[in-house]
């Protein structure tokens, strides 16, 4: 580290591996408009400076091969410092192949590893790299699937309360006439005071989302998700400004570039911004959003994958919370060293480790891998 601030020589990227990994669910899973059984997970390990680093995101093993044929001759040989020339360079390779979906993420776990790798050559944990304007990120227990029966559903979202997080979520949508009737058990399961989120992924038409609003305020809901598709913001305004005061809007998961978000913030769309690393850019990316939301003064929360968000989390000013997804969180603490769980309902970053302080259990993964 001393002998490259004296020279400014930089450190060259030498290495970019990415394997991807099958994960079944521990039981089947399902929203208001899709179900699945497994869970890909796209790992690339970055070498620069002598030290290397991780990233990963969840998406299609197609993913995997963009990132060793399209993103890797970009990134190989390059200063790993250059961060933002690096994800300029990165997004000019996949014009032709479309930045949205598969490329996104691939560029989102590739920025990742490099936010990494430079922590790891200074010897800082990631959240000092980058500023940190918090001590803890808040989270929020987050599964609650459609394909759970009532019972399992409700014991679940209690479990979370038990463990001392004070705000869950549940998925809705799939079966509209039974979902008042899931929300009252909810909310009868874990008692009057946590906060109770609902989910539809945009499986609700306008007017119903709106009838349902109401009704789910009386059960003490406080965040409405997705209550119409993203990509139908005039929707979205529309839910915001006629739900009850308290039920509080949010979209934004399925952001992949800036200007996505620009315009869900200029249209008025939502009360809470949400934005997801392993899809929007990474670390660089997530950062941006984080500063629309401050020029907007809107709450920006992370959307899954939370020992990937952890550390960007805690440079955001703005930061509402951090989804502790079921899913997610079962299997970064299955391959992951060092994720975090939620105590009092925060997260908290070991800042004794350098990084995002995750070392990847590439012996225990390999029966997953593809």
């Amino acid at each position: 580290m001393q002998e490259r601030a004296k020279t400014g020589s930089g450190a060259p990227v030498s290495e970019v591996r990415v394997d991807a990994y099958v994960i079944p669910t521990d039981e089947p899973e399902s929203d208001g408009t899709l179900e699945w059984t497994t869970t890909t997970l796209v790992v690339v390990e970055l070498a620069a400076g002598g030290s290397t680093g991780l990233g990963y995101t969840y998406a299609d093993r197609a993913t995997a091969t963009l990132i060793a044929d399209v993103l890797r001759p970009v990134v190989v040989g390059r200063d790993v410092f250059d961060a933002p020339a690096l994800f300029a360079e990165m997004s000019r390779s996949v014009r032709n192949h479309g930045f949205a979906g598969a490329a996104a993420m691939a560029i989102s776990a590739v920025d990742a590893a490099i936010w990494d790798t430079n922590a790891r050559i200074l010897e800082l944990p990631m959240a000092k790299l980058m500023g940190a304007a918090r001590a803890a990120a808040p989270a929020y227990g987050s599964g609650g699937f459609t394909s759970y029966s009532v019972s399992r559903l409700c014991e679940q979202l209690a479990g979370w309360v038990a463990e001392g997080i004070p705000r869950v979520k549940m998925k809705i949508g799939r079966d509209p006439g039974a979902d008042v009737a899931r929300v009252r058990a909810a909310r009868d399961a874990i008692g009057p005071g946590p906060e109770l989120f609902v989910d539809a992924n945009g499986a609700y038409e306008r007017k119903q989302a709106l009838e349902l609003a109401r009704h789910f305020a009386d059960l003490g809901v406080t965040w409405f998700e997705e209550p119409v598709s993203s990509d139908d913001l005039a929707g979205l305004r529309l839910t915001r400004d006629r739900a009850p005061a308290p039920v509080r809007i949010a979209a934004g998961e399925y952001g992949y570039r800036g200007f996505y978000f620009k315009e869900m913030l200029a249209a008025g769309a939502v009360d809470v911004l949400q934005a997801d690393a392993s899809r929007c850019g990474g670390p660089t990316g997530f950062l941006r959003v984080g500063a629309l939301c401050d020029a907007w003064q809107i709450p920006l929360s992370a959307h899954c994958a939370p020992a990937l968000h952890l550390h960007a989390c805690l440079a955001v000013p703005r930061l509402l919370n951090v989804e502790y997804f079921h899913d997610h969180a079962r299997i970064e603490q299955l391959l992951f060293d060092g994720a975090s769980r939620p105590v009092a309902g925060e997260l908290r970053a070991d800042l004794t480790r350098p990084g995002n302080g995750l070392s990847f259990k590439r012996k225990d993964a390999e029966r997953f891998a593809v």
